[in-house]
Parts: structure tokens; sequence; C-alpha cells
């Protein structure tokens, strides 16, 4: 069953106080505007705690863009833009990881202090421009576009970059199993 939560359009003067700074104005059209926006994002993520989360991103992006809302369309749509596209990015973002934990064989214990020592190892060995790229897209979880706006290149450079670095990281990490397997 599909709820539906009318929200009121909220009056003009409220969010050109919040676009001014007004941080009660904003909190305001957050209370309004977090339970349709979280259930959306719900639906669309299929998980409320994560919905929860990328709700609180599209409430920060809002924030940091609510002065270029033009009033010519509903403040109601161009929220819940903003809302799906935090959502799209989660999506991808979790697809991203997915993807790259599938060509990574399994993982050993992550409480192994060996490994820590092992992977930084394998990341030292990467070539600057791979490694920063893989930091910045992996660990840090910037997006690409955001990632090539740090390293002054263009976003198919980023990809490309993470492509390698995940493929050379991957092979270091099997040579190191026919090592062990060797050892035995």
């Amino acid at each position: 069953m599909i709820e539906n939560a009318n929200v009121d359009e909220p009056d003009p003067r409220l969010i050109r106080a919040a676009a001014g700074g007004d941080h009660d104005a904003f909190s305001d059209l957050v209370r309004a505007w977090q339970l349709p926006v979280v259930r959306y994002l719900e639906r669309l993520l299929g998980d409320r705690a994560a919905a929860e989360d990328v709700a609180q991103e599209a409430f920060l992006r809002c924030y940091v863009h609510l002065g270029r809302y033009t009033f010519k369309g509903k403040f109601s749509t161009w929220l819940m833009s903003i809302a799906h596209n935090a959502g799209i990015d989660a999506v991808r973002k979790r697809a991203r990881g997915e993807r790259a934990t599938a060509r990574l064989p399994p993982p050993r214990p992550s409480s192994d202090p060996a490994m820590r020592v092992e992977l930084a190892e394998a990341l030292a060995q990467l070539p600057v421009k791979l490694r920063s790229a893989i930091l910045l897209v992996e660990v840090t979880g910037l997006r690409y576009r955001e990632a090539a706006d740090v390293l002054g290149v263009p976003e198919g450079t980023v990809k490309s970059r993470v492509s390698h670095a995940r493929e050379r990281l991957v092979a270091w990490m099997r040579a190191g199993e026919d090592e062990s397997d060797a050892v035995r």
C-alpha cells in the first residue's frame, strides 16, 4: 500500500528566510518534508536506515543550494529531485562497492594486523595517480565527478585509474594467495 503524505507547499517567505540563513525556518522545512523524503528513499533503497542517512544528505544538499531555488516550480518537486539524486547516488555507491567486493578474493579476517599491513603495502606499490584515485573513490567515498575535481582530471580518467588500481590490487592479492598455497 502506498501512503499519500500530502504536504502543502511551504510559504515562499519561509523558503526565503531559510535561504537567508534562518536556521529555525530551515528546521521548519525539514520537519515538514522529512517524512515524505524518508518514505520515498526507503522505497527507493529498500532500507530504512539507509533512507534516513540519505535523507540527511539530501537535506544538507538542499540547505547548501537553497539560494538557487528560483520559485519557478514547486518547492516539493525541487526538494524531491534532490532527494532522488541523493538516493541514486547511494544506489550507485552501493553497486560500486558490490562490484569491487565481487572482484576481490574472499577477505581475510579484518582483525588480522598482517592483512592491514599487506593492504597498505599493496596500495603503496600502486603509482600515485592510481592510488589517489582509488582512495578518493573507495575509501573517502567521493563520486567520480568529485574525485575528478580534486585531481584536476576528467571524470573518465578517474574511472580508468580506479579500474586499473582495482585490477592491480586483485592481481597482487591473488599472487599473495598463490605464494601462501605454495608454502603449505
